[in-house]
């Protein structure tokens, strides 16, 4: 059953507690979302609080997506840029999907339904992420239609001795 999307939900209690199992949940399987395991939804909070900040001044939007059951199950950060010469694009942040929904096709999804948001924003051309080097994430988002542009060797230090590249890609939304 696909995921129902919603563009900039209120934010409840149950959506915060929502993003922040889901936020601990992916980062505890492995996924690249910003932690390493193990990782609590407490050290995590602060940077959702961040995330609610910035949506509240205008400059985030959120993407959630809900399972059948109505739990939280994937979102997507939207951030606008505010220098002058890059409003033309935004930034991508915080692209997850839970564990026990992947391989459904719902990342896919979830960017089709990150780029048509965009799409929405007066302005926007292009969607612009970066991914942790050594997962195969490039692979996939290639696979929707992103572009790898660019690549920083070692700038993500994952742990002592396990740097990794942070690679940039790059979606025209023309």
């Amino acid at each position: 059953m696909p995921l129902t999307f919603t563009l900039d939900p209120a934010v409840t209690p149950e959506l915060r507690d929502g993003i922040l199992d889901l936020w601990a949940d992916v980062s505890n399987a492995g996924g690249a979302v910003g932690y390493v395991p193990p990782v609590t939804r407490e050290e995590i909070r602060p940077a959702l609080v961040r995330h609610f900040a910035s949506m509240a001044e205008g400059q985030v939007t959120l993407l959630v997506g809900h399972d059948e059951e109505g739990r939280v199950a994937a979102t997507a950060f939207l951030t606008l840029n505010t220098h002058h010469l890059m409003t033309h694009w935004l930034w991508l942040y915080t692209v997850m999907v839970h564990p026990r929904h992947q391989g459904k096709g719902y990342g896919r999804d979830l960017l089709a339904a990150a780029a048509d948001a965009a799409r929405g924003i007066d302005g926007i051309e292009a969607i612009r992420l970066t991914c942790r080097g050594g997962l195969g994430l490039e692979r996939f988002y290639a696979a929707c239609g992103y572009k790898e542009v660019g690549r920083i060797p070692g700038a993500i230090r994952v742990a002592p001795g396990d740097d990794r590249d942070d690679v940039v890609m790059l979606l025209p939304l023309g």
